[in-house]
């Protein structure tokens, strides 16, 4: 869709397309991504890792238009020719949840405008974008992109705070069919406002780039932020993920809404969800029980997920009841069973699945019929992120990493396909992760997991001897096995994506990749939706709702 690419930058992107374009005339540099065209006067802060993010979104957005059409025919054709008028209170349900006509798409932290811009030219059926940002730089900036590109009929920028732009948006016919919040850092300042302003069954789209605070580095950060604790473990950035999607949930709680996942990804340095908002009283008190704790060992790094809520139904009767604590990964010393250490408890974590494979496999099935010429710039490797999700294990949450598991043993590592192997062969269901090229998700018992890893180390010849007596490797060791284990090849053990040789797990080692520099100038996020002062010159644009740093959005 797009030439090859001019500036290093882009082509150390390590997408696999190189597809950004940079031209400069007259002291203003021309990056164009898609079919969208930005000019930055003076430093480019143009990030083409993020170009996938981009690619994704608006290959969602395309999805989300033609499920509305979908959804449109089906309602035409089921009352057409009755005859029969609806009831008044039925007349305005169906007005809240109507699917027809083109939707409206806010853009809330969009800095240089380009996300608007794209989604503008490639989305369809799109009536009207409002490209918001608090950097009058920034405002400026959009408006000049805007007539670049010739989009003046569907985009318009707007200068203003993200929160109060979208409280101002909470009623019914005002609306967004779709929300975008990319912001740098955290996004959870704007999830109450964000989850207000999203139409019935519209769709959300959030991005948090504040890893080192969801994957555990700093718990007492995390709590503040997002009302969960989190410890380093290996699967961090699916807990990253769920603690994002508990977040957002608990917010749509309050106002009666509640969150379906669509898909839920960890790339790069960031985590991105895309959610669907729906109204109802009935359906948002089952949040409860899609919600957990999580007990963590901090030896061996056993899990064992407690949900904090139970439903009961009896008939007409439905009750909703505290889970009664059925510990397996506790001792009659409150250690852990398999190695006797210490064991932590974090969460709450939302432990429902966090994609919908349905709509996973129509992503799938859009990219596989596109044509050549019209295809995304970051296509491979959407295929194979894509190919990864839809082969998850979608009722298991978290998973292992195979690697640690067999280190704690200091047991070699036998190739990933044969562990895969000796779960099927014993019966158990396992996958990998789009999270970890590594990871395993499995719903097989620890006690056969940590045979298989005895199974390995027998076989190495790996003496318990050599192993401190304190570390949770000497304890594991010191039990029997007690599963038979095969590493027999398993035909279901090779991943789709080896077999097809798809791109999944891009290089970070190119020049300039990861998040930049936060702005100097910006407003802390604590003043968000109070900040009574002017636009800064300074500011570069994002942290956004306090005074979102221009240009510096999309780079991150």
């Amino acid at each position: 869709m797009s030439a090859n690419p001019v500036s290093g930058d882009s082509a150390q992107n390590g997408q696999g397309n190189g597809t950004s374009e940079e031209e400069k005339k007259d002291d203003v540099t021309i990056v164009q991504e898609g079919k969208a065209k930005v000019a930055f006067h003076g430093p480019v802060f143009y990030n083409p890792v993020q170009e996938f993010n981009r690619d994704l979104t608006v290959l969602v957005l395309r999805q989300f238009v033609a499920d509305r059409e979908k959804v449109n025919a089906e309602i035409q054709n089921a009352t057409n020719g009755t005859g029969d008028e609806e009831p008044a209170t039925k007349r305005r349900k169906v007005a809240e949840n109507d699917q027809s006509g083109n939707i409206r798409i806010l853009d809330a932290l969009s800095a240089s405008g380009l996300r608007a811009l794209r989604f503008a030219q490639e989305v369809p059926n799109v009536d009207s974008i409002l490209a918001n940002d608090f950097s009058e730089n920034a405002v400026e900036s959009i408006k000049c992109n805007i007539d670049l590109n010739g989009v003046q009929d569907k985009v318009k920028a707007h200068f203003g705070d993200a929160i109060m732009t979208m409280m101002q948006h909470r009623s019914l016919e005002k609306r967004f069919h779709a929300v975008d919040l990319d912001p740098y850092g955290t996004a959870s300042n704007f999830l109450d406002s964000g989850v207000q302003c999203v139409a019935e069954n519209g769709i959300l789209m959030v991005t948090c780039t504040d890893m080192a605070v969801l994957c555990g580095n700093t718990p007492e950060a995390c709590y503040t932020k997002y009302g969960a604790v989190t410890t380093r473990t290996k699967c961090c950035h699916e807990m990253a993920l769920r603690i994002l999607l508990r977040a957002i949930d608990t917010q749509a709680n309050r106002y009666a809404r509640y969150i379906e996942p669509l898909l839920s990804v960890s790339v790069d340095f960031y985590v991105r969800v895309f959610v669907r908002v729906k109204t109802g009283a009935r359906e948002a008190k089952d949040s409860g029980i899609k919600v957990g704790n999580v007990l963590v060992c901090s030896g061996c790094h056993s899990m064992e997920i407690a949900p904090i809520l139970r439903k009961n139904v009896d008939g007409k009767s439905v009750k909703y009841l505290p889970y009664v604590i059925k510990h397996t990964l506790l001792d009659g010393n409150n250690k852990c069973v398999h190695c006797s250490h210490p064991v932590h408890h974090i969460g709450p974590i939302y432990t429902a699945p966090i994609h919908d494979k349905a709509f996973v496999q129509n992503l799938l099935q859009q990219l596989k019929t596109t044509q050549e010429e019209e295809r995304l710039g970051t296509h491979s490797r959407l295929l194979g992120v894509l190919t990864t999700v839809h082969e998850e294990l979608d009722d298991v949450p978290l998973y292992y990493e195979a690697g640690q598991m067999m280190n704690i043993c200091k047991s070699p590592m036998p190739k990933l396909i044969n562990v895969r192997s000796a779960i099927l062969n014993a019966g158990f269901r396992v996958s990998g992760s789009h999270c970890c090229p590594k990871g395993i998700k499995t719903d097989a018992t620890l006690d056969f997991l940590w045979d298989v890893i005895r199974y390995q180390a027998q076989s190495a010849n790996v003496r318990r001897e050599r192993l401190h007596e304190t570390s949770p490797g000497f304890t594991i060791l010191g039990k029997e096995i007690k599963h038979k284990v095969s590493f027999i090849m398993h035909p279901g053990a090779t991943v789709q994506e080896k077999l097809e040789h798809m791109v999944r797990y891009q290089c970070n080692k190119g020049k300039n990749w990861g998040p930049r520099q936060k702005a100097k100038g910006s407003v802390n996020s604590v003043q968000a939706g109070f900040w009574k002062g002017g636009s800064d010159s300074t500011s570069n644009d994002n942290d956004k709702a306090g005074m979102e740093e221009t240009m510096e959005t999309e780079n991150k």
